[in-house]
């Protein structure tokens, strides 16, 4: 089982990323796919989740109207639209697996990716 984070980058405030997960090795036909991220010293943070099936989302409050999840059933690949990005966005993000239903919590994901690093300047 693999998921495989990339499309980190530097940017500048104000400025947009999209981020990838592609998922390999299984079906996650009926899990949850989450993005999580951690800056230097700090917890890992919920940042949001879809439903494979069906679609809903569910997002962390840091990033609520600026974030947006999506998926790519056919290419078993999830997506982390992220606009108006702010210093405070700086992290490396990870993408991860739960069979829950829209979970927020760390240890609810059982499958997780490599991070992928954006940061953002001011």
């Amino acid at each position: 089982v693999q998921l495989q984070a990339s499309g980190g980058g530097l940017v500048q405030a104000g400025g947009s990323l999209r981020l990838s997960c592609a998922a390999s090795g299984r079906t996650f036909s009926r899990y949850a796919m989450g993005w999580f991220r951690q800056a230097p010293g700090k917890e890992r943070e919920f940042v949001g989740v879809i439903m494979w099936i069906g679609g809903n989302t569910r997002y962390g409050d840091s990033v609520k109207g600026r974030f947006t999840i999506s998926k790519d059933n056919a290419k078993n690949t999830m997506y982390l639209q992220m606009n108006s990005l702010k210093p405070e966005d700086t992290a490396a993000y990870y993408c991860a697996a739960s069979p829950s239903i829209l979970p927020t919590a760390v240890g609810a994901y059982d499958y997780w990716g490599q991070g992928t690093q954006v940061t953002v300047s001011s």
